[in-house]
């Protein structure tokens, strides 16, 4: 039996199961007290999304490894995303939010992840919207 009859199978009695849970989960939603096998089901897809996860790593590791020229793409491209987190870090304005109240609504350094990270999202998207019209500038071009 090959890998990939394996991962269907496994991929079938999941779902089954699933649609299974799903079922009794939504015939027991309205019980508040009949609700207690709902944290292990969180904990197992917690596990489950865990264990995808380090699949994937492994899998993408392996072949970053074994193309050499990939991994070296894959660092450009891990640096230059680092830097533009600096930037987006080095512009980010770190002051205390207060209410009307005066009361601290976020500190100096929540301002400054959160600032850091709407930066960030802005150069991310004035990245994407330049690599479009570059590519259909290109296209128009040729």
């Amino acid at each position: 039996m090959n890998l990939h009859k394996v991962t269907k199978i496994a991929a079938i009695v999941i779902s089954v199961l699933s649609l299974a849970f799903l079922g009794g989960l939504m015939a027991s939603s309205g019980e508040t007290e009949d609700n207690s096998w709902i944290s292990p089901l969180i904990y197992l897809s917690y596990i489950i999304l865990i264990a995808t996860v380090l699949v994937v790593l492994i899998y993408v590791l392996k072949n970053l490894f074994t193309h050499k020229e990939d991994l070296k793409k894959t660092m450009i491209f891990i640096g230059m995303f680092l830097g533009l987190i600096l930037i987006s870090f080095i512009l980010a304005d770190g002051s205390e939010v207060k209410s009307a109240t005066n009361e601290i609504i976020a500190s100096e350094s929540t301002s400054k992840w959160v600032s850091t990270g709407l930066n960030m999202f802005y150069l991310l998207a004035i990245v994407a919207i330049g690599t479009m019209f570059w590519t259909g500038f290109n296209k128009i071009k040729k």
